[in-house]
């Protein structure tokens, strides 16, 4: 769809997912070739190594990048990933990060790092989720490269504007939502992976992927094939399950901005996009 508005809107195309910036992940991304980009330029794909921890704060960087230096009529922003959406739409900040700092701090016991939050900020019970180990792992990790406490984050202006869906760029959004369909989809579009080679993909890169790269869903349960923990068909199935999940939680996290404005599904693509359109009049 964000290809053929483009087409319609002389646009260019801001990937806002996760996975799709890493090299070679193609398969299991669904990351669109060259044939089915149709010439449209494409921004925020292939702009790292499997290796590499890509943080949602360089997303930000490198997309903010494009949208100040493109001279297109329009920009359409589309794929999964809500927080790289808003990351790159809203004023949202990234406190800085220590791999080192952050490897003491998840070697610790949980009960230990979460009476250490609290003794710092009683108030962060309400605001971060006590039972995420990397939720808290974090908090602390801002905390003592900044000073900086959740509650003291929290009260800022550009947090409550965060909250409010305040935007730094403004934009206009529509969602797509499959309803029933979805489940259909997922198995269908996981099927047609495994057939175009996602096992071998995944093989090829395993060597080399880093942690964000090796928890992506379809990839993390591939992974456990390849090591024997788990028969292929296993595997996909998880995959499958796991993508399910992950659908239905892009769901509530778009539908819960009030921005986005919805339409149902359409078979048709040629009417979908039309109704898209009609929408933005």
């Amino acid at each position: 769809m964000a290809i053929r508005l483009a087409e319609h809107l002389t646009g260019e195309v801001i990937s806002v997912d996760s996975m799709q910036v890493y090299r070679g992940m193609d398969i299991g991304t669904a990351k669109p070739t060259l044939l089915e980009r149709r010439g449209i330029p494409h921004h925020l794909i292939d702009v790292a190594d499997p290796g590499e921890e890509f943080s949602v704060a360089r997303f930000r960087t490198l997309g903010r990048s494009v949208l100040a230096g493109s001279t297109a009529p329009v920009i359409i922003i589309t794929g999964g990933s809500g927080l790289h959406f808003r990351a790159l739409v809203d004023p949202l900040s990234f406190a800085p990060t220590d791999p080192e700092l952050r490897s003491e701090l998840e070697a610790a016991e949980d009960g230990l790092l979460v009476e250490e939050l609290l003794n710092i900020d009683p108030s962060a019970r309400s605001i971060v989720d006590l039972a995420n180990q990397r939720r808290v792992v974090r908090a602390l990790e801002i905390y003592r490269l900044t000073g900086e406490t959740p509650s003291s984050r929290a009260g800022t202006a550009l947090a409550e504007d965060v909250r409010r869906y305040v935007p730094e760029i403004e934009f206009s959004a529509v969602g797509i939502d499959p309803g029933g369909a979805l489940d259909d989809r997922v198995d269908l579009r996981l099927g047609r992976m495994r057939g175009s080679g996602l096992v071998d993909e995944v093989r090829s890169l395993a060597p080399a992927m880093g942690r964000t790269a090796r928890s992506a869903v379809g990839y993390k349960e591939i992974l456990e094939a390849l090591a024997g923990e788990v028969s292929y068909d296993a595997a996909f199935a998880r995959a499958a399950s796991n993508t399910k999940k992950l659908a239905r939680k892009q769901r509530t996290w778009f539908q819960r901005d009030p921005r986005i404005r919805w339409i149902p599904w359409i078979d048709d693509p040629d009417q979908r996009v039309r109704r898209i359109l009609e929408t933005f009049d």
